[in-house]
């Protein structure tokens, strides 16, 4: 696999694991959960963007793990724009989400054709 796949799965395991670490420890993001309408989510995405993150970085062994692990970030990532225009949120989260969103859709488009592109 080309080293951009690499480097991109590493960036984006490193950002989301401080991210979900974030989430279960910080008081600003308890506060920023608040300001989402979403207190009850704080925890879960913590843990689901610490799993995936974990996904990522196993799947620089074993390239099939960052397959569910990109397509959940993008799915989360998808989801975090929706509630970032709902809230009427600036432009700079949102681009903030949809910048995560690109990254992991490479991830996942690259693992995806190496995995069923096998000669």
């Amino acid at each position: 696999m080309s080293n951009s796949v690499e480097a991109a799965q590493v960036l984006s395991a490193l950002g989301f694991a401080g991210y979900g670490i974030g989430c279960l420890t910080s008081k600003r993001m308890e506060a920023e959960f608040s300001r989402f309408r979403l207190p009850k989510m704080r925890v879960a995405t913590g843990i689901l963007q610490i799993a995936a993150s974990a996904g990522l970085f196993l799947g620089l062994s074993y390239p099939t793990l960052a397959l569910p692990a990109s397509l959940g970030l993008c799915l989360m990532m998808l989801c975090a724009m929706g509630v970032r225009l709902r809230i009427k949120d600036p432009v700079s989260g949102f681009l903030q989400a949809l910048a995560c969103f690109a990254l992991n859709l490479y991830v996942f488009q690259a693992r995806f054709l190496e995995f069923f592109h096998r000669p």
